[in-house]
């Protein structure tokens, strides 16, 4: 291998390290990107492609901001959609109502605006049984998650300065070294974007950020004739996302759920469906915490979605083509940045908003280290 240096190396080719590149790029900077795989199979491809942006608070909110603007750029400039669709949050319940308004009152309308049920069945294919309304999120966007990723690592390397290592397994990082099972690779800053395999590289740094993996059970499913432009939240949606959790309507949910529906809760349901470009649903999903995750996927989840997903849409003709699970790290707050020596920096999206975050968070880092 050659011992040329890089100003910067990233280690991990998922999306987080991705952005690293693309900001480096754009400041001038040679880049050497290594990724244990081939090309990247992790959360970078197993997820909504959905980029949930208003539901955001603070930091993240920042990030995913600054993120929109760059994914509407790298979608025409990388040849991948991107779509500016938002998403459709379903309220079948009066808690869920007031969880949308408080959001619309606290957001404006230019963000969310306010649904009639008339108008969420609309906009969305759901069924109108108990429907009492929605919202829509303007400002999220919808990215073909499938073909993303290595859409932006082809674009990267025909870059100037840009070199990709696939199928380089990494041994060990030091100050402006990374060891590699094909020799050394070397770079003036380091930025280990390893994602929930962090402790694999640094299990100190895991460990002292209380670093779990989060197992998602996801499913793809058929159905025919249904056209579904932006994502669609429901009323779990409102328990996992900040700005919505947040409100009095989604804590009184929570309430009702555990007594009526324990069996949501006790999986950590989010139940939400955006739609893949030859038709297929992407249906999601259920979250289960672990250091060491069971490798089982539990049917029983599976079947929760489904019915779910039955009962939201009106229909009984969805067929299941696909199952997975996703991981992604998991840790208190929604993001992890240790500096590790002086020219070594981990970096993590320890909440599950990579997709939506990980453009506006790379500039922050690059940032700290120049």
């Amino acid at each position: 291998m050659s011992s040329s240096s890089s100003d910067l190396v990233v280690v991990g080719a998922g999306i987080v390290g991705l952005a690293h590149a693309v900001d480096a790029v754009e400041r001038g900077m040679s880049v050497t990107v290594v990724e244990r795989d081939e090309r990247a199979v992790g959360a970078s491809v197993r997820n909504f492609g959905h980029a949930c942006i208003t539901a955001q608070e603070g930091e993240a909110l920042r990030f995913a901001e600054q993120a929109r603007a760059t994914w509407l750029r790298l979608g025409e400039q990388a040849g991948f959609e991107v779509a500016e669709c938002g998403t459709v949050v379903v309220a079948r319940s009066a808690e869920e109502t007031a969880a949308l308004e408080e959001l619309a009152t606290n957001r404006g309308t230019d963000q969310v605006r306010l649904l009639t049920a008339a108008e969420t069945a609309s906009a969305a294919p759901v069924s109108t049984t108990g429907l009492e309304g929605g919202a829509l999120l303007a400002r999220d966007l919808r990215v073909d998650q499938r073909r993303a990723a290595a859409a932006i690592a082809d674009w990267l390397a025909a870059q100037p300065g840009v070199r990709f290592l696939w199928s380089t397994p990494v041994l060990g990082v030091d100050d402006g070294l990374v060891r590699t099972g094909r020799g050394p690779v070397r770079g003036d800053r380091v930025v280990v974007c390893a994602g929930h395999d962090l402790d694999r590289i640094f299990p100190e740094t895991a460990e002292s950020a209380g670093m779990r993996r989060c197992v998602l059970q996801m499913l793809q499913v058929r159905a025919p004739g249904l056209r579904l432009d932006p994502a669609l939240l429901t009323g779990t949606s409102m328990l996992r996302y900040p700005a919505l959790a947040a409100t009095g309507g989604a804590r009184a949910l929570r309430t009702r759920l555990s007594h009526q529906r324990p069996e949501l809760l006790e999986a950590s349901v989010n139940h939400m469906l955006t739609q893949l470009s030859g038709g297929d649903l992407v249906v999601g999903d259920t979250h289960t915490y672990a250091r060491t995750p069971e490798p089982w996927s539990s049917e029983e989840f599976d079947r929760l979605l489904l019915a779910e997903t039955r009962a939201l849409l009106g229909r009984d003709d969805l067929d299941v083509v696909r199952r997975w699970q996703g991981v992604y790290a998991s840790a208190e707050g929604e993001f992890l940045r240790a500096r590790l020596s002086p020219g070594v920096t981990a970096v993590a999206v320890t909440s599950g908003i990579g997709m939506t975050t990980a453009f506006g968070l790379a500039p922050s880092v690059l940032d700290s280290l120049a």
